[in-house]
């Protein structure tokens, strides 16, 4: 009868073993691949120098970033974006998938595969695309001149105000039907009887939107929110191939900067490193606010 607890103590020690053997090679790699690279990035941007000829400067970099005027103008830049296009984007992917999730709508699987395919686009090949429809000579200027709704071709490109215009139409195109995907599938695990009781007793379908909807789909707008923030602080493809930044700086965003600072411009990594930084201190800030916001609690 003594026996058997040491039997069993044996047999827990040994699958302990089996689970860390499975997961030890996922860990190393995760440490190796992410977090040895996050600490050797956070010591460069004590850095400063050109190429690889580094000495440690203390705070001077992170200093330089409260003075840096390029610096300052991506931050401004990006917030727009920010601001901007991801509102819009939630709002319209919910809207979508509210339309999508309809037992009565017809071809449902087509519509929901036409709006998801922009997601799968390669970035480049996409981002190229606008450039070249949006272009003073492109499809867009030729629609809008044809039906009259303007005198002279749009500067898309090339004019500091519409070019932002084009950057944040480009990444809702691509991203709106990313987000949809998550409100679908929740949306179709809320149980139909809720919807049934709330028409029962007499809601009408905008106050089961608002009242029924959106309050189940919280975690999943909070969910969706952060991660499309994380993304647009993380802005590079879309202005690198559709605008280089220009004109000017007038669309240039933090990561695009911190690549010019890397391999355009002198090679100055310690900096370049600090300016990464700056990208995850935003992040973490914004992440809180909204957490804040989304009224989530601790448990």
């Amino acid at each position: 009868m003594t026996s058997t607890p040491k039997r069993k103590k044996g047999l827990n020690a040994n699958y302990n073993r089996v689970g860390w053997a499975f997961v030890f090679m996922a860990v190393a790699m995760i440490i190796a691949f992410y977090f040895y690279p996050m600490a050797e990035a956070l010591l460069l941007s004590f850095q400063s120098g050109k190429g690889s000829n580094l000495t440690y400067t203390g705070l001077n970099n992170y200093e330089r970033l409260l003075t840096d005027t390029t610096f300052l103008t991506t931050v401004k830049n990006t917030l727009i974006y920010l601001v901007i296009q991801v509102p819009v984007m939630i709002i319209l992917a919910l809207f979508i998938s509210v339309l999508l999730n309809d037992s009565k709508l017809k071809f449902k699987g087509f519509f929901r595969t036409a709006i998801f395919l922009p997601c799968v686009t390669s970035l480049v090949a996409y981002s190229v695309i606008f450039k070249y429809l949006f272009a003073s000579n492109g499809l867009v200027n030729a629609l809008l001149l044809k039906i009259g709704l303007i005198s002279g071709p749009i500067q898309w490109i090339t004019d500091p105000f519409w070019a932002k215009i084009t950057i944040i139409l480009a990444i809702t195109w691509r991203w709106t039907g990313y987000n949809m995907i998550f409100y679908l599938s929740a949306l179709q695990n809320i149980d139909s009887s809720i919807y049934e009781a709330a028409r029962i007793d007499g809601a009408s379908a905008f106050h089961q939107f608002f009242k029924i909807t959106i309050p189940l789909l919280k975690p999943i707008i909070l969910f969706t929110s952060i991660t499309s923030t994380i993304g647009t602080l993380q802005l590079f493809d879309e202005v690198m191939n559709i605008t280089k930044g220009g004109p000017g700086n007038a669309t240039m965003t933090i990561s695009q900067y911190i690549y010019n600072l890397s391999f355009k411009y002198s090679p100055d990594f310690g900096y370049a490193a600090t300016v990464s930084y700056s990208i995850l201190i935003m992040i973490v800030v914004l992440s809180i606010v909204q957490f804040k916001l989304g009224g989530e609690k601790n448990g």
